[in-house]
């Protein structure tokens, strides 16, 4: 009986948990205590240190070869830098130090998100993009009525 009263009172916890890391997404604290680090890994798995350790090195291979087949996508077509994150998810699920990584990770693209999102920022970026646009068609133009439409390997001086 005492087991059905800790699944009850476990089950409000687990949203009052969840709910300060959604309300202060950027603080670490919130998000260390809603994910404890360590294993995710099945108690029966985690009770016998040989299928744990099993468990471990296979995590680790499946990881390994997400990671390596996003670097292999990253120089060919392939969304890369998402299956090395994925690769590194794969990880986190069982290695403190990858969960540190995304961490880490998850903060900095958020405080750049915050950053890009400033209009100040927003509107420094259009307008160097916009200068640059401008330069560009300038240079294509100036390009066109020197040389024509003619390919740069093909002029003749």
């Amino acid at each position: 009986m005492n087991t059905g009263s800790d699944k009850g009172a476990k089950g409000p916890e687990a949203p009052e948990t969840t709910e300060p890391s959604t309300a202060g997404a950027g603080s670490e604290g919130a998000d260390a205590e809603a994910k404890p680090l360590g294993s995710r890994a099945p108690g029966f798995i985690q009770a016998r240190r040989t299928l744990h350790l099993s468990w471990q090195v296979g995590v680790f291979i499946v990881g390994l070869a997400v990671v390596v087949g996003g670097v292999i996508m990253l120089p060919l077509p392939g969304p890369g830098w998402l299956v090395i994150f994925g690769g590194m998810a794969i990880w986190a699920t069982e290695f403190v130090w990858a969960q540190l990584v995304l961490r880490w990770t998850k903060r900095k693209v958020t405080e750049a998100t915050q950053r890009a999102l400033d209009p100040k920022v927003r509107r420094r970026n259009i307008i160097l993009t916009t200068i640059g646009v401008v330069i560009i068609a300038v240079l294509g133009g100036v390009y066109v009525w020197k040389f024509g439409l003619e390919m740069p390997w093909n002029i003749k001086q």
